[in-house]
């Protein structure tokens, strides 16, 4: 065949092969299915679109927005599903990102509820807040938060919530926010109706007791076994203790008191939360070699230990008494949900329960000698956390408080008198809805401002 010259079946097979769809190549963008569309608040800061039909884990699809180098850009993709108000959905969502040093801000689902003309509902019940108790908070978006690491970069988020009954809509949003060079693509976006889940009722008990009493460290634990015993009749499922028991009145130095964890004091405990089927956390002192911490530890209902926490942020005395900080922030699984500890000066730091949050703490125990109760309630409003005080400080003095702090700061109950036990139940499961923030708790790691470290650290995994 001359290259000049094409016969008619040359012809026709060119006119094929250039009507072929682009869907033929999985890197290809084409036109996105028709449910979704391209959202932004301004068309000066819309960051650039594409569908990938075979794009994600499963090669089902993904919806890709990509920013131009400029700093500002927002968009987000959004679509509508209807839903049954009443009922429980599940959310689940992948999402990938490359090029962006913060994921957590600028990758963001949200979920919004409307009734059938459009219009924005409320929750069926009242919010327990103290602010505007008994009114029924607006349906503020949902910001599902439960993130899980997958193979290949992806990351699944999920959440799971109650359709106010006025609702016949949800609004998806899949957006990029801020990021100046950077990329996510998102893939198997799913809202489907499930069961009802049970409630993760807990109940949460704290001491109010001074152990005067004895000399040693096992005088000091058995002065306990009787508000342990307290605890268990009522049915607690955790009880929190104070501050370095064992050292309070003993006339001995931090060293002379310190043990090794787990030692005997955690053995006594864990005779107790065995019988009582609870779990306990205690304030003691730890020996490791030659150095000396000031710990909680937390034991559990088969009587061995669960984990601990070496106080971070000392104060003067202890420095000068020799005490060595921590390092760390553990959270620990338990039967009913995630708990941290933090121990007295801690709180007058809002990053050590930030943190704890940061890692998924629901219950945060606090064995406090002494420290202002207001702070007790900033820790647990501004992590949306429960919070467990024991102290031993007289009421009177308003320096600290034994109580079990709410998601708002409010104490849900107070032990006021020596040697008695306070128990909350709270549903772990059930978030506190704000008249203008909705799920806040949902909304800390998506808002939190981003700190120089953390900027920096990311900056090291990219490397």
């Amino acid at each position: 065949m001359n290259s000049r010259t094409f016969s008619p079946r040359w012809t026709l097979l060119v006119i094929a092969l250039v009507a072929l769809p682009v869907t033929a190549r999985a890197d290809k963008p084409v036109s996105a299915p028709a449910e979704w569309s391209m959202q932004s608040p301004r068309d000066e800061i819309k960051p650039a679109f594409a569908y990938l039909p075979k794009g994600g884990p499963g090669q089902n699809g993904s919806l890709v927005i990509e920013a131009d180098q400029r700093e500002g850009l927002f968009g987000w993709w959004e679509r509508t599903y209807p839903v049954q108000g009443g009922e429980y959905h599940q959310f689940t969502v992948l999402y990938r990102t490359s090029g962006i040093e913060i994921p957590r801000r600028a990758a963001v689902a949200r979920i919004l509820w409307r009734d059938k003309e459009g219009n924005t509902v409320k929750h069926d019940e009242p919010s327990f807040a103290s602010y505007r108790p008994g009114e029924r908070p607006r349906a503020e978006p949902e910001f599902p938060f439960q993130e899980t690491t997958l193979e290949n970069g992806w990351t699944r988020i999920s959440g799971l919530y109650h359709v106010p009954s006025d609702a016949q809509r949800a609004i998806v949003e899949l957006s990029y926010r801020w990021a100046p060079a950077g990329r996510v693509e998102w893939s198997a976006v799913k809202l489907q109706a499930v069961d009802p889940p049970k409630p993760r009722t807990v109940r949460l008990a704290t001491v109010h007791y001074r152990p005067q009493q004895g000399t040693t460290a096992a005088e000091k634990c058995q002065l306990f076994k009787p508000m342990i015993a307290e605890a268990g009749k009522q049915k607690a499922d955790l009880v929190v203790l104070p501050e370095s028991l064992t050292f309070f009145g003993s006339g001995k130095t931090y060293a002379q008191c310190a043990e090794s964890i787990p030692g005997p004091s955690t053995r006594y405990f864990g005779s107790l939360a065995k019988e009582h089927d609870l779990y306990i956390v205690a304030g003691l002192l730890e020996r490791d070699r030659h150095l000396v911490y000031n710990v909680s530890v937390l034991i559990g209902p088969d009587g061995k230990v669960v984990g601990k926490y070496r106080k971070v942020t000392l104060p003067r005395g202890e420095i000068e008494g020799g005490i060595t900080p921590g390092t760390e922030f553990p959270v620990f699984q338990t039967r009913f949900g995630k708990v941290g500890m933090m121990i007295c000066y801690d709180g007058f730091f809002p990053e050590v329960a930030r943190e704890l949050s940061n890692k998924g703490a629901e219950v945060i125990a606090w064995p406090v000698w002494g420290c202002n109760p207001m702070l007790g309630a900033a820790r647990a409003c501004e992590n949306h956390v429960y919070v467990i005080s024991s102290t031993y400080t007289d009421v009177s003095s308003n320096w600290m408080i034994s109580a079990v702090y709410g998601h708002d700061g409010k104490p849900l109950a107070q032990s006021t008198e020596w040697g008695t036990v306070a128990i909350a139940e709270v549903d772990l499961g059930k978030p506190l809805l704000w008249q203008s923030l909705g799920d806040f708790r949902a909304q800390i790691s998506r808002h939190r401002p981003v700190l120089p470290a953390e900027a920096r650290k990311r900056d090291r995994q990219q490397k």
